[in-house]
Order: structure tokens, then sequence, then C-alpha cells
């Protein structure tokens, strides 16, 4: 770390607990400002969460379709799901894909860390790349409503970047996937759908 960069360093000076809820912990925290202000900041604390991209040898990719009630709209997205305590991210991933999607995979491969959004919590979201798809059966939690759809990456592809996937873990995965492989879009005129299946 440069000095540069000491001086923008916040100091926590008293945390304090809010609400604790079973995905959530809510806090607000005295702390100190760079030049020494007294300030607050307030966040939400989550476990983690992990994510996973399923591509098949045909170049399809496993999206879900579910209701997110904080956007009140059904989105697409790829698998993903909250860690539990303790548990390794790669372990969730591949969970979350046979409950979601019924599928295994022969090979997982790391695709990096987000920081979905910095400003107000301190969820890390681990992102994956599945390969050597086999399928079992999904096993949906006893809360959890979802559609799976079974798409091509191109039309995948064309979507993040037109405008119809909004799911940031989902643009981030998509992107990366196709700058390895060599895709690129099709048709990139923001908000033309034409006769899509993502949605």
């Amino acid at each position: 770390m440069t000095d540069e960069d000491r001086s923008l360093i916040e100091t926590e000076v008293a945390a304090h607990r809010l609400y604790s809820g079973r995905i959530i912990k809510l806090r607000v925290d005295d702390i100190a400002l760079p030049d020494g202000r007294p300030a607050k900041r307030e966040y939400v604390c989550h476990n983690g969460g992990a994510a996973i991209l399923a591509v098949d040898e045909e170049n399809y990719v496993y999206l879900v379709r579910q209701f997110r009630y904080p956007y009140r709209k059904i989105i697409s997205e790829i698998p993903a799901g909250k860690l539990e305590e303790g548990e390794e991210a790669i372990v969730t991933a591949v969970r979350e894909l046979e409950e979601e999607t019924g599928m295994t995979a022969e090979k997982v491969i790391p695709y990096g860390v987000l920081y979905p959004s910095p400003g107000y919590t301190d969820e890390l979201l681990h992102i994956y790349l599945a390969v050597g798809l086999k399928k079992t059966a999904a096993h949906l939690d006893s809360d959890e409503f979802l559609n799976v759809r079974r798409v091509p990456f191109a039309e995948v592809l064309n979507g993040v970047l037109n405008g119809e996937i909004h799911d940031a873990k989902t643009c981030y995965a998509v992107l990366r996937y196709a700058a390895e492989n060599g895709f690129k879009a099709e048709n990139t005129s923001r908000g033309k759908k034409g006769n899509s299946s993502i949605n």
C-alpha cells in the first residue's frame, strides 16, 4: 500500500449491530475519517455467495428465471446461492448448480470474486465456470420457485450487451467467458429483443 492510499483509510471506533436476520446483519459503526473527524458507516454484513456459469458442449448456458422481491421482477441469472457458515464457496456453487438446474460438472473453474455493492455491504460473491455437464435431478429448497432455461451462449451474450440481462454476476461471468473464448455479439442494438428466449 502506498502512502497516498494510506491517506484514504477509515478506522473503526465502535461497532453497533442493529439487526440480525437469517441472511443479513445490519451494522451502524462509529468511525474516524482519514483526517480524524468522526462519522458513521451503515452497512449490511453477509456471509457471501457463490454463482456458477454452466456451459455445455454445444455452448448452451443454463439460466434460472426467478422472482426477485426487492425489484418486484422476474429476472434471468446464473445459478447462485449464499454460503453457509464455514462453507467453501466452491461447495456452494456446485450445490446450487445441482439444486437449481439438476446438473453436475466434471470440472469447476474459479472465475473471480466480485464486490457486488461495496458502498453498503461486505458481501463477497465468488464466481465459477462449470463444464463437462451431466444431467441429474433438480431439488429446490421448499421456498424456492424458478424455471430453468437452456439458452445459446451467443444469445445470452447479446442479452447482456443489449440490456436484457441486468444481473451483475451473470453479466460478469458471461463477459469473461466471451472474452476468453472469442465470442462477439451479433446485435448490440439496446433493447432489441426479437425472439429472445431469455425473457
